[in-house]
């Protein structure tokens, strides 16, 4: 599998996944906006593990959707959901939609 990107947001495909469950299905949340990468159809779990997200998704395909964003349609499998990055002369800092 590949890696799948939506906006700032990046899965990349892992063997498997630990951590603790959390109870939504929120992988990120804009700050300016408020809009939400989220899971909003078929079977899947957010899991935390140092202050990294995981995403199992159990179900054939489960939709992640944004307001901003097409629809993507992520693959039965495991993801750990990364945020991209941008260099400024100030630092590295993280991508916000």
């Amino acid at each position: 599998m590949q890696a799948i990107r939506q906006g700032d947001v990046i899965l990349q495909p892992v063997a498997q996944v630990e951590g603790e469950k959390i109870p939504h299905l929120t992988l990120a949340e804009g700050e300016v906006t408020g809009h939400k990468h989220r899971i909003t159809e078929g079977d899947a779990k957010l899991f935390l593990k140092n202050d990294t997200l995981y995403l199992s998704v159990y179900s054939t395909t489960a939709l992640l959707t944004h307001e901003e964003h097409k629809a993507i349609a992520v693959p039965q499998g495991h993801w750990m959901v990364k945020i991209q990055r941008e260099y400024e002369p100030e630092g590295w800092r993280y991508v916000a939609d």
